[in-house]
């Protein structure tokens, strides 16, 4: 039985603080105002400001991870409790607040896309129909014909006349005969396959398809400045897509197939019906984006350490963190990640000038071993509290 209590907090209390692990709850907001903050907060950008109807630890509940933010009342605040148990019962009694929570999610996410990739590289990507078109030219000049012929369809396609229309039917027509590329238009087929090392979709094309993967892996990726942002790497089980679906927005980064995939799709009318019968697909889309937006954050906490040695193993002590691995109360916990060293690079978003000068050192590290071209931890625990300390060293630096 549904059973949700209000809960008060004084002003200048504390409602939540990062880096605890009490989150088996989150809070929504009655009365009252919040300021969010964080220890890694980016320079520049101001804290956040919630009040009534908004969220508190929703990220970190549904993910079950430690709290990422620290929640100061403002004012005097009452709240609404929900504990993480009852979320399924709350949606089937009230799924408007749920659907509220997806698309805050959404928008957040789409924030956070734009945020992290400017703190990563210190610059941002353009919002047109003109980056398609460099979308396709990385990959072509990659020698990763598949995904480029996509991207230059896609091109075409939304700007017919754009400057680059003639160079894209060009290479359009060169790549076409040997393509293994599928899918070039949207339709209403439920399941899809989607070749290894073909194009999904392409940041800023337009879309409101939301896919949920049955079987394979799928790369989810910006293009900055010629080098490739990898933001996530997808597996069975998980959904991608829904910012589209939920707002009506062009896509803001590139789906690719990491290996054969096999997607199941969802479109607006079957979400929308999904939605009403099925509020464990409501519960698991929630739970997804908590768990992408609790990645970002920490990957925005990554962007500030400067050494590239230094950024990449933060970046596989998150990857570790992501896997949710039980530890062993005694002795050492091992973990055998499947990703290459240049997977973590280009999460990092590191030059290809950058891997040739750092990628030896870091293969070299005696947090990592490499097996089979792939990355093991011997002990997982030391390298998160590493992995800690380089970011509360890049947090003082920051500031300094």
């Amino acid at each position: 039985m549904l059973q949700l209590q209000f809960v008060s907090f004084r002003a200048g209390s504390y409602i939540i603080v990062e880096g605890k692990t009490q989150n088996d709850r989150f809070y929504i907001i009655q009365n009252g105002k919040v300021r969010i903050q964080r220890q890694n907060q980016i320079p520049g950008m101001s804290p956040e400001i919630l009040g009534q109807g908004d969220f508190i630890g929703v990220i970190s509940c549904m993910s079950n991870h430690s709290q990422i933010d620290t929640a100061i009342a403002i004012s005097d605040v009452v709240c609404i409790s929900v504990p993480r148990d009852q979320y399924p019962e709350l949606i089937e009694k009230n799924t408007p607040v749920a659907m509220k929570i997806i698309r805050t999610f959404a928008n957040r996410m789409r924030q956070m896309n734009d945020t992290l990739v400017q703190a990563t590289l210190n610059n941002s990507s353009i919002q047109s129909s003109e980056q398609i078109f460099k979308v396709a030219l990385y990959y072509d000049k990659i020698k990763q014909p598949n995904i480029a012929i996509f991207a230059y369809y896609q091109y075409i396609r939304a700007n017919p006349k754009g400057d680059n229309v003639m160079e894209a039917k060009k290479r359009f027509m060169a790549l076409r005969n040997s393509s293994r590329a599928v899918y070039f238009e949207s339709n209403q087929d439920l399941l899809r396959v989607y070749p290894k090392n073909t194009m999904i979709f392409s940041e800023n094309q337009s879309g409101a398809d939301m896919f949920i993967i049955q079987e394979g892996k799928v790369k989810i990726s910006k293009i900055v400045d010629g080098t490739e942002v990898t933001l996530a790497i997808l597996k069975k089980g998980d959904m991608f897509g829904e910012m589209a679906l939920l707002e009506n927005k062009p896509r803001s980064a590139s789906a690719i197939a990491e290996e054969e995939c096999r997607l199941m799709t969802v479109n607006k009318s079957n979400f929308n019906q999904m939605v009403s019968t099925q509020p464990q697909l409501v519960a698991r889309l929630t739970t997804m984006l908590a768990e992408r937006l609790f990645v970002m954050q920490r990957q925005l906490a990554n962007s500030l350490i400067k050494s590239p040695l230094e950024k990449m193993l933060d970046m596989l002590a998150l990857q570790v963190e992501k896997s949710k691995i039980t530890f062993a109360q005694k002795g050492k916990t091992s973990y055998q990640t499947d990703l290459t060293v240049q997977d973590i690079a280009t999460m990092c978003g590191l030059t290809q000038q950058e891997q040739k000068l750092n990628l030896y050192s870091f293969m070299s590290d005696p947090h990592i071993k490499i097996v089979q071209d792939k990355i093991f931890v011997p002990d997982c625990l030391e390298l998160i509290k590493q992995a800690a300390f380089f970011r509360k060293q890049s947090t003082i630096k920051a500031f300094n």
